[in-house]
């Protein structure tokens, strides 16, 4: 339905609805080995989220030699690509999207995954037919926490911040969303704690999606006005 002031919700993908956080994190952790820069996955997983170059700069530092980020982001596209086949959406991922769009809702993938990787993100999620825009990474000048990728998805579905929410699973998400007075609902499916998440201000935390479209009623998601 057509409106002048839609209301939307943006949501994160990796580890918010299809669950590749720890692909992630053991992909970057063999291309780091690969190239003797081994970092113990615990620090890699709670840099995940963040856009590949601040994430190298997080576990390597940013005043190290740059001259193999090229090739361990080109290893770590590799390893996480063999995994395209077999992903999983997390628990009733699409019947939350769905749930959102019959609210009346723009439904908006604001991820900075790799455009390569978009493809195999949206199969897995089989919900297209309520998506209203997607982001990846070439959207952004620069990677959460900045909200670049949010403003892109705000522009791409014609949507105001003042009129959204936006769901993710990392305090990076988080971090993004109050850059722009955002509300932040926060997911614990990706494998960052709930006080976590509360911590960096998410406005509300629950399990995956399933916990947030069983609860969808009476969540920030609901209270759009």
């Amino acid at each position: 339905m057509a409106t002048d002031n839609p209301r939307g919700v943006l949501l994160d993908v990796d580890g918010t609805l299809v669950d590749t956080t720890y692909l992630h994190t053991v992909s970057w952790w063999e291309a780091l080995r690969q190239h003797d820069r081994p970092v113990p996955m615990a620090t890699i997983h709670r840099s995940i989220g963040m856009g590949a170059d601040k994430l190298l700069d997080h576990l390597l530092g940013p005043e190290r030699d740059r001259g193999a980020d090229g090739k361990l982001r080109e290893a770590h596209s590799t390893l996480y690509g063999e995994y395209w086949e077999r992903l999983t959406p997390l628990p009733r991922a699409a019947d939350l999207l769905r749930a959102c769009a019959d609210r009346g809702l723009r439904v908006v993938l604001a991820t900075s995954a790799a455009e390569h990787e978009v493809g195999a993100l949206r199969r897995a999620l089989a919900a297209d037919d309520v998506i209203e825009a997607v982001t990846c990474a070439a959207d952004a000048e620069e990677t959460k926490p900045a909200p670049d990728i949010l403003v892109a998805a705000l522009e791409q579905a014609g949507l105001e911040a003042s009129r959204v929410v936006f769901v993710g699973d990392s305090v990076w998400d988080v971090a993004a969303a109050g850059k722009l007075d955002i509300p932040c609902v926060g997911l614990t499916c990706g494998g960052t704690s709930r006080g976590e998440l509360a911590g960096a201000g998410a406005v509300a935390v629950y399990d995956d999606p399933a916990d947030l479209l069983k609860s969808l009623s009476t969540s920030p998601i609901a209270r759009l006005g």
